[in-house]
């Protein structure tokens, strides 16, 4: 049974087969929705590093899936068991999808749920993602959309933002406190810098791009170093402005040989491969994080915290699901500062196309 102004067919730009193009396909609108799934036309979705690897299948993804993990709509259709979102809401969709309720990783702490075994699956990783008209997302992990925030700043922040938002909250730092972010000028990295220059912390933004050290200075980064210059180098510039101390922790937001290694050696007594002496004799700690803990609270407080310091993301938009192939070509050409999105619904192009005209 179809859902009223919503078609049965949409455009979708899929994965059918590893280390090919999207191929872009005419499929059924989803509309059979379970009970907290909500049914978004989609505004705007972009690129994350991740989708590459969904693409040279590292996830071993069922295919044909729909690309992309970070995505923002509107809703059109609730499911029976949605209580906090309702038709026409603003809504950045959550990565994870249909955890089961009932394993200790869903009834244990908030921090653990996104954990779950059971899972049905992550949104554009393993079922289909936010690169079509429309989409189904799990209301559970999904936040709504402050009205300061627009489409295409929410959209990245549903992978990039709220990881090194995490990434940020594991660290427990402290206004005044010295974080290093290593790939400070990249996706994830320029939201650091800002994320981390409005929570008060010192911010030291290490990459090894000029579009990237350019962006990281340009994001709030106190400080910025090439790494380029090799790491005992790195070491030295920031024992220059810690007062040889070191920084009190760093994020390492790069795949990059020696990024961790590098992260480890800037941090006050941190492949992944880090050298033993880095680790055991200087009492480094090191730990990971799939998105971020209290996934749907924290992005909450992220989105809020977008709006309240005006946080911005530094796009390369195109218009249509049709560009996407051009999208891919930018972002792997290694010259692109910020994220690439695609602004996939009409109206939303319009906007974004108004803004530019206003604001250029």
């Amino acid at each position: 049974m179809g859902i009223e102004d919503v078609p049965n067919h949409m455009l979708a730009a899929q994965v059918v087969e590893f280390d090919k193009a999207y191929a872009f396909n005419t499929i059924p609108t989803p509309t059979s929705l379970s009970e907290y799934d909500l049914l978004l036309k989609v505004k705007v979705a972009s690129l994350c590093h991740t989708d590459g690897m969904v693409s040279a299948g590292s996830f071993s993804t069922r295919l044909p899936c729909t690309a992309s993990h970070e995505g923002c709509g509107q809703v059109v259709a609730v499911g029976a068991s949605v209580k906090d979102f309702k038709k026409g809401d603003r809504v950045m969709a959550g990565i994870p999808f249909h955890r089961c309720g009932h394993c200790p990783d869903c009834l244990g702490p908030a921090e653990f749920h996104h954990y779950c075994p059971n899972l049905g699956g992550h949104l554009g990783v393993t079922t289909h993602g936010a690169f079509a008209e429309y989409m189904l997302c799990d209301a559970r992990e999904s936040s709504p959309i402050p009205d300061k925030v627009t489409y295409e700043t929410a959209a990245p922040m549903a992978c990039a933002g709220i990881t090194v938002w995490g990434g940020l909250v594991n660290a427990g730092l402290k206004a005044g406190e010295t974080v290093a972010l290593v790939g400070a000028g990249g996706g994830l990295g320029h939201l650091g810098c800002q994320f981390a220059h409005a929570q008060g912390l010192q911010v030291i933004g290490i990459d090894a791009r000029d579009e990237g050290l350019d962006l990281a200075r340009n994001s709030g980064a106190d400080v910025v170093i090439d790494a380029r210059i090799g790491k005992e180098k790195v070491k030295e510039e920031v024992k220059k402005v810690t007062d040889q101390k070191g920084v009190d922790s760093a994020l390492t937001l790069s795949d990059a040989p020696g990024a961790a290694a590098l992260a480890c050696a800037i941090t006050k007594p941190p492949e992944v491969s880090v050298p033993f002496h880095e680790l055991i004799f200087r009492d480094i700690r090191i730990r990971g994080s799939l998105i971020s803990p209290r996934l749907k609270t924290e992005s909450i407080r992220m989105l809020d915290f977008v709006a309240e310091h005006d946080i911005t993301v530094k796009t390369n938009p195109f218009f249509g699901l049709k560009e996407i192939s051009h999208l891919v070509e930018l972002a792997h050409s290694g010259k692109m500062a910020g994220k690439a999105v695609v602004i996939v619904d009409e109206d939303e192009i319009k906007n974004v196309k108004e803004r530019i005209r206003v604001t250029g």
